[in-house]
């Protein structure tokens, strides 16, 4: 697949025309996509009318834009007019949203086609993308195995060449995770950093958008475009939680070497890892001390609270968020409410409207905000608080926290439910990161004797994406992971 660079080449030297490269991605994922399960939606007339115009600008020498002309994928909670967003859910399999949301309002200004929106865990809830009303996804890299969740979707349209590029949200490894799985670059970026503006909340103190692609560059080419300005008007006090302060320019992040960055491994990351993925990290380690950074391993025993709390936190959130889909304000209603009372008939649209998993998370969020289950709340609330104060005394020490991405390697479809209720596992090296609002990438550090994606994590202080794009880079040119793509029936040989 192309990079950003490349197609846009392609466009000036005119080599393709923008539909072309459209139409392209579009038959792809007619061809390949039944097996994959990345889409909800696929936007075929809305692509092609948007590359349509693309090519007009530029036949007459107009600047298209950073993104002219590149397909992005676009997770299926955050909100694009005219087009249904439908979190995965039966509860709005019918809801189309009357505005953009924020990060897609700068993805057209920036001349990028939104080519679909992408399948997920139902509500972001989920780290297999096994929660979906409407199917599974499958691992570009080996069909039987998970794609990770919740951005699964996402994950697996970059990594199966749908898309150059996508969007997806993180709120306690939803971008990373599937990124790992799937062989991809994934960012979590510092809290506020993006517009969460039009994305369908899940837990709000956590929630961020984050850019998704097959190479670091790409990645921070997105990130770029999505990520807020500081604007002299005022205009980003219109969300409360955009950091106007945001100054994070990432050009030339590439050119930078790595002499004398300061590296931290935390010793807990080896403890109960996957051996494969072990000897990965472990090679990461003597890449960076061989490139000049200056590594160090150090103890960070808060890491094992961090899932727990993130789980009693965002599900006591998400009992709220959702809330307002009673089916009678808002959301999916049952088609025969006979005679059922008030009270009857918003449980039975919730019951019917609602999976299984975001059920359990509802009730469990509303236990832990009972005055009788305050206790695990308020401890809870305590951890976070102690991350935050661990986070901001690493970072007076290290530039960077290097760590695996997940403890497993993809599992099998069939295992899901094996893990569904076991996320503490899952979320064990990236819910600290979304306690703390600091930013994350993960990357891919290479491939396990099957041939499954094996992903690396770098984390930084608040508003250090550059150092992130930086460090990254040199990995990903080290280890050259990112030539790699999965083989699937119907790829011409």
């Amino acid at each position: 697949m192309m990079t950003i660079l490349e197609l846009q080449k392609g466009y000036r030297e005119g080599s393709f025309s923008v539909r072309q490269a459209v139409e392209s991605f579009l038959e792809r994922i007619k061809k390949l996509d039944q097996r994959i399960g990345a889409f909800i939606t696929v936007c075929y007339n809305e692509a092609l009318d948007q590359a349509e115009q693309l090519d007009q600008r530029l036949s007459r020498g107009e600047n298209i834009g950073p993104l002219g002309g590149i397909p992005v994928a676009v997770k299926d909670n955050i909100c694009t007019k005219n087009i249904r967003t439908t979190c995965a859910s039966r509860m709005l399999e019918n809801f189309v949203a009357p505005c953009d949301a924020r990060v897609v309002e700068n993805l057209k200004k920036a001349g990028a086609v939104i080519i679909g929106k992408t399948n997920m865990d139902e509500f972001a809830m989920g780290a297999a993308s096994g929660t979906s009303a409407y199917k599974k996804i499958a691992n570009p890299w080996n069909l039987s195995k998970v794609p990770g969740g919740s951005s699964g979707g996402s994950a697996a349209a970059v990594a199966a060449g749908f898309a150059p590029l996508a969007l997806g949200s993180d709120t306690g490894g939803s971008i990373r995770q599937p990124a790992s799985f799937c062989g991809v670059v994934g960012l979590k970026p510092t809290y506020g950093a993006v517009s969460r503006e039009g994305l369908i909340a899940f837990a709000p103190s956590f929630d961020t958008i984050g850019p998704m692609a097959s190479t670091v560059k790409d990645c921070e080419l997105l990130f770029n475009v999505i990520k807020e300005q500081n604007q002299s008007n005022g205009s980003d006090t219109e969300e409360p939680d955009i950091e106007n302060s945001h100054k994070n320019n990432c050009t030339g992040a590439f050119d930078a070497g790595m002499q004398n960055m300061r590296i931290g491994m935390p010793k807990e990351c080896l403890v109960g890892l996957d051996q494969e993925a072990a000897q990965i990290y472990l090679r990461a380690e003597k890449i960076y001390r061989d490139s000049g950074a200056r590594v160090e391993w150090f103890s960070l025993p808060e890491i094992d609270a961090c899932a727990s709390a993130y789980f009693i936190l965002s599900s006591a959130e998400a009992a709220s968020s959702l809330a307002r889909y009673d089916g009678i304000r808002y959301g999916f209603s049952i088609k025969d409410p006979q005679d059922l009372n008030f009270d009857d008939l918003i449980r039975s649209n919730r019951t019917e409207g609602f999976g299984d998993e975001v059920r359990r998370r509802i009730l469990f969020g509303t236990c832990m905000r009972m005055p009788e289950f305050a206790a695990y709340y308020e401890k809870a609330e305590k951890i976070r608080k102690n991350i935050k104060q661990a986070v901001n005394r690493l970072f007076g020490r290290f530039d960077l926290i290097l760590m695996p991405t997940s403890p497993v390697l993809p599992f099998d479809i069939k295992e899901k439910h094996k893990y569904l209720h076991n996320e503490n596992q899952l979320d064990k090296f990236t819910a600290i990161m979304n306690l703390a609002g600091i930013p994350a990438l993960s990357l891919p550090g290479g491939f396990s004797r099957t041939g499954l994606p094996v992903g690396l994590q770098l984390a930084g202080d608040y508003f250090t994406e550059d150092k992130l794009f930086r460090a990254a880079s040199c990995l990903e040119q080290k280890l050259g992971v990112y030539k790699k793509l999965p083989c699937l029936e119907g790829d011409q040989a």
